[in-house]
């Protein structure tokens, strides 16, 4: 939707106004808007997990989400935009108090707030398609923290919040994974189902429970933790799925009711 309103108010593309107000202005060279046709230079593939094997990610046209995951940067140039907003360079004094100021729930525009160590944290994250993303902002401290990560199996946020404790002289637990609870075929199976045609389906396969998505193209292997509560096998998943029966007594997952298989 901001995509849309950037363009619609200035006259420019998406991507010419990105560039020409921001990535020129601050010499991020090394940043760019993908289309998904253009050729970007040195660009990485995105990997992601399909049963047991690493893959490259499934083809998506950034063109449909081009405000939301579609700039592709580097760590030299997010640091180029930490200085940005550490200096508030471009805008005016006026925008970057409205920019910092809360909104709902730690939320200002575009970056969480929350007051850690006695300090102010800036942060975001974010994850599409075998990319992982994390950056921190300590602004009064100086510190800019950048995870950039092309799979998903590291959780970027626990990694980035490590990463900030031991900077900060706090103590850092050892990263566990959740225990298996062993559940038979027939418990299993009770989960199975179509819950988002060709986009998010559960499936039982050779004994293990199997997350699918595009058009089942990607199998994600998931196991049970709880009592309807699952993770990814691959992954460093702090907050298990849950797959639980509705309010209507249908089974749910990511908020959509099952459609049997």
């Amino acid at each position: 939707m901001l995509a849309w309103i950037i363009e619609h108010v200035s006259g420019e593309r998406y991507e010419d106004f990105i560039r020409n107000n921001i990535f020129l202005p601050l010499n991020m060279v090394n940043s760019d808007v993908d289309d998904s046709s253009k050729l970007i230079q040195n660009k990485s593939c995105n990997y992601v997990k399909d049963f047991e094997s690493t893959i490259k990610s499934p083809y998506y046209n950034e063109k449909f989400s081009i405000g939301a995951g579609a700039i592709v940067s580097n760590c030299d140039d997010l640091y180029k935009w930490y200085v940005c907003l550490r200096d508030r360079k471009i805008l005016s004094q006026r925008a970057y108090s409205r920019f910092f100021n809360e909104n709902r729930n730690n939320y200002c525009y575009g970056l969480e707030h929350h007051q850690v160590y006695g300090t102010d944290k800036y942060s975001h994250g974010g994850d599409h398609l075998g990319i992982s993303t994390y950056m921190q902002n300590f602004f009064d401290e100086d510190i800019c923290i950048i995870i950039l990560s092309n799979n998903e199996e590291i959780n970027q946020y626990r990694l980035g919040d490590a990463i900030s404790d031991i900077l900060h002289d706090v103590d850092v637990d050892i990263p566990t994974k959740h225990e298996e609870i062993p559940i038979t075929e027939s418990e299993l199976q009770r989960y199975c189902g179509v819950y988002l045609k060709d986009k998010i389906h559960v499936e039982y396969i050779a004994g293990k429970l199997y997350f699918t998505r595009f058009c089942g193209n990607l199998h994600i292997e998931i196991y049970p933790v709880g009592e309807g509560k699952f993770v990814r096998r691959h992954f460093d998943q702090i907050h298990p799925y849950s797959i639980a029966e509705n309010e209507n007594g249908q089974m749910a997952f990511f908020g959509y009711s099952r459609k049997e298989l």
